[in-house]
């Protein structure tokens, strides 16, 4: 028998000085409550209660154990209080991983509140567009864009990105609109890391080659050359939303605009996720809202 058996039981008649409330408090049977007192007096080899048809009471010697017993359940009590506190309130390293573009817009300042929130976090944030292998770099996070590789982690969607094609209403007065897809080689469309946009057609995926006089890796740049009238771009929404606002870049083709893509937070299958991983997870699920949309 554990030392800790009939211990609350114990406890719960002498505080209510009746098994019946007892059970009723400790939500077990009578019957479980007096077999495990009975055991504890057997196993003191000390009668804790004076029992008659009418009414239970605690003997001295009772007392004397119910003062210590309940020294020790309080004891229980506010290690219990102070380990979910500690749950409760984010502390200690934690790492992640965000793409750059998508980190510094919308990751990194979401981040820095949480820190604010909660202090004593010690946060390293590395933005880059390599995919790091979480596990080797002791990451506890990723944050990714799109379509998820098959891999061995677990996955939360945190929101949703969707993808415009924009061009300045100066550059359309020029060469006009697009209103079908066949009509972009028409047009100067300047190119990403991809050469092809991606479009939905008849309810499925559908990529068209695409080519101009600009080619560049950076999002930036190519919304630059888009403001400047050189050409049509295809960008995420937290690059365009703002100029699609103000009126200095026009949405086209929005009928063939493919479904959202998605925004994720992936972290190794094997792995504890942490109370304070969990709470920027769901921090960063309620804070994340799809632009334009929320």
């Amino acid at each position: 028998m554990s030392v800790w058996e009939g211990i609350s039981e114990f406890v719960a008649v002498a505080e209510t000085a009746s098994f019946t409330a007892a059970a009723k408090r400790l939500a077990i049977s009578t019957a479980q409550v007096s077999r495990q007192v009975s055991a504890l007096e057997s196993r003191l080899s000390t009668k804790l209660f004076y029992r008659t048809t009418r009414k239970v009471s605690v003997t001295e010697a009772g007392q004397i154990y119910y003062q210590h017993c309940r020294q020790v359940l309080d004891g229980l009590e506010e290690a219990e209080r102070t380990m979910t506190n500690f749950n409760l309130v984010p502390k200690g390293q934690l790492r992640l991983t965000a793409p750059v573009t998508f980190g510094e817009k919308a990751i990194a300042p979401l981040v820095n509140d949480f820190v604010l929130r909660y202090p004593e976090l010690e946060v390293q944030l590395n933005l880059t567009n390599q995919k790091l292998d979480l596990v080797a770099g002791g990451y506890d996070l990723a944050v990714r864009l799109g379509k998820l590789e098959d891999s061995n982690m677990m996955a939360k969607r945190l929101s949703s990105r969707a993808l415009y094609v924009c061009a300045s209403p100066e550059y359309l007065s020029v060469h006009g609109a697009p209103h079908s897809l066949s009509e972009l080689e028409q047009h100067n469309c300047l190119q990403g890391n991809l050469d092809y946009w991606r479009f939905q057609e008849h309810g499925k995926p559908h990529n068209i080659r695409i080519k101009g006089n600009i080619v560049c890796d950076s999002g930036w740049a190519l919304l630059d050359a888009a403001l400047k009238s050189i050409g049509i771009i295809q960008l995420p929404d937290y690059y365009v939303q703002p100029s699609l606002a103000s009126g200095e870049l026009v949405s086209l083709l929005d009928h063939y605009q493919e479904a959202d893509d998605g925004i994720w937070a992936i972290y190794p299958h094997n792995r504890h996720l942490s109370p304070k991983v969990r709470m920027l997870l769901d921090y960063l699920s309620e804070s994340l809202q799809p632009i334009g949309k929320g």
